[in-house]
């Protein structure tokens, strides 16, 4: 395992990297008290600001300190009234990712997030944005599965979707 500041850095690294790779132009954010994004990414008239979260455990902690009584749907909901819908989350993953592999990558609205967030745990709600959880029995939402749409994975496809501004295919695959 390496540090989270570590994770952070690579993720940061390797996002910035797939936005190139992509025909786009990327600005990295250095040292601290970033905004609410790490990377610009600009392509002609296209802008993105990027919010890279990375992860080496399969989930993103994203709302636990808007948490409040368990109400889970209120801490998606105060969580994403501090995002803008123009900034996009591109979410990078470590776990079983061999050292000369490329780590899974997703990239996410505020708006998709905080619907997925919402569906979690057969719609309980959950302060973490699994790759993928397979609930327990002892767990309240036991038999279900939380998995990252497929949607989302990082292409071009899905980075051409996601830089209109629109919100596409906001229905979380929570609770298969």
């Amino acid at each position: 395992m390496i540090t989270s500041w570590q994770v952070a850095t690579a993720a940061e690294a390797f996002a910035a990297a797939q936005f190139a790779r992509c025909g786009w132009d990327v600005s990295v954010q250095y040292g601290a008290n970033h905004p609410e994004y790490d990377l610009v990414a600009v392509d002609g008239d296209r802008i993105l600001k990027i919010s890279v979260k990375g992860s080496q455990d399969g989930g993103w902690g994203l709302t636990q300190s808007h948490i409040v009584n368990a109400n889970y749907h209120g801490a998606a909901d105060a969580w994403l009234k501090k995002h803008s819908k123009k900034t996009i989350f591109c979410l990078v993953q470590f776990k079983s990712v061999a050292i000369d592999a490329l780590p899974r990558m997703y990239l996410a609205t505020p708006t998709e997030i905080a619907s997925w967030l919402k569906a979690a745990a057969a719609r309980r709600g959950d302060t973490i944005l699994y790759e993928e959880h397979i609930w327990t029995s002892r767990a309240k939402a036991a038999g279900t599965i939380d998995r990252i749409p497929e949607a989302w994975r990082f292409t071009e496809e899905r980075l051409n979707e996601i830089s209109v501004g629109a919100e596409p295919g906001s229905q979380p695959d929570a609770a298969r």
